[in-house]
């Protein structure tokens, strides 16, 4: 048995101090982005007496919301005679929702009213390997998000079709389409990456497969009248039970975090379908070999919490891929959140 150190440093426990406050600091960041506070700072410092009547808002509490914030680097005080002012940084310009790469939407979904309550489970959860979700709330995950809690399933919508926008202008920049001429996005959503796909190549064609709900609200551009309508094909159904699409390249994005049983099936039914030697590339967040590491483990445990999945690392993806009949290539960084696993169909 080890036993801890006589003494520790002062900067260890300042710094673990910090972070058993994170709820804080979490807390803080939902608080600017419900009230509008970046939204309301302008382009020049304000002080908070002006930023609490744009808000309509108690100046004191808002003084002491930003003063915290300002620690983490999320909006700065300016030092200038008389009353204080607190102008934007990086960090803070992204709580705006004209952004253009705003994460209102990904800071309000990490800090839903449930993510309160289910993450003091999250030993629970850790001991048994099992999502916590039910015992907590009586349904699973997202049956609840649409039956009983309509405003999260709202911000659920936003912060997604924001991350998949983001996301799919980085992919579309990172794929390289020689000798392709059509596309498979299976489980694609709202069809962000095909859209994107199609837009920078014109002589693309594609195909969209989802859950009937989801394909019923793709992206306009993909629709009847839209401005790809004539090389896109939305097909509903559920990956995990077949995929009805032969494609020169197949695209699988951010969807395999179930169990390893649904993972597999969906490989399985993309290598059934496809011919030999067509190209498959998965897009996921690694859990190792990151620069996104404390995004990507939070990310990770928040999965095992509401329904019991996982990120995936490098080896335990390729392994997986490996046992459907792909022959994986390459990994490649898409940007500092994804990866990307290049393989083929074996034949």
């Amino acid at each position: 048995m080890t036993t801890a150190p006589a003494h520790t440093s002062p900067q260890a426990a300042m710094r673990l101090r910090e972070l058993v406050f994170g709820a804080a600091c979490a807390a803080a960041v939902r608080a600017a982005a419900r009230l509008g506070v970046a939204d309301a700072l302008g382009d020049t410092p304000m002080t908070v007496t002006e930023l609490s009547a744009a808000l309509d808002i108690e100046p004191r509490p808002l003084r002491r919301l930003l003063r915290a914030l300002t620690c983490y680097g999320i909006f700065a005080e300016t030092a200038e005679p008389g009353e204080e002012r607190f102008e934007h940084t990086e960090m803070s310009r992204l709580l705006r929702e004209d952004a253009p790469n705003s994460l209102r939407y990904i800071s309000l979904w990490c800090t839903e009213p449930w993510t309160w309550e289910a993450w003091p489970k999250l030993d629970e959860a850790v001991r048994s390997g099992r999502n916590v979700f039910p015992e907590l709330f009586g349904k699973e995950f997202f049956d609840y998000l649409h039956s009983d809690a309509h405003d999260s399933a709202k911000v659920f919508d936003k912060a997604m079709t924001t991350s998949s926008r983001q996301s799919a202008r980085d992919f579309a920049d990172y794929l390289d389409l020689t000798g392709v001429d059509s596309v498979a996005d299976i489980g694609g959503g709202q069809g962000h990456v095909l859209a994107s796909l199609l837009e920078k190549h014109p002589a693309l064609h594609g195909t969209l497969l989802d859950l009937p709900k989801v394909v019923a609200g793709a992206d306009a551009r993909l629709q009847d009248g839209g401005a790809f309508s004539a090389r896109a094909r939305l097909v509903p159904g559920d990956c995990r039970k077949d995929i009805p699409v032969r494609a020169d390249l197949y695209i699988i994005k951010n969807i395999l975090e179930w169990d390893d049983e649904s993972t597999r099936r969906t490989l399985g039914n993309v290598v059934a379908v496809a011919r030999p030697g067509a190209r498959v590339v998965v897009v996921e967040n690694l859990v190792d070999d990151s620069p996104s590491m404390r995004f990507t483990t939070a990310m990770d445990l928040m999965l095992l919490l509401n329904v019991g999945g996982a990120k995936h690392s490098k080896e335990s993806l390729v392994r997986l891929m490996e046992a459907a009949g792909l022959d994986v290539s390459d990994v490649r960084p898409v940007n500092p959140y994804l990866h990307a696993f290049e393989a083929t169909v074996r034949g």
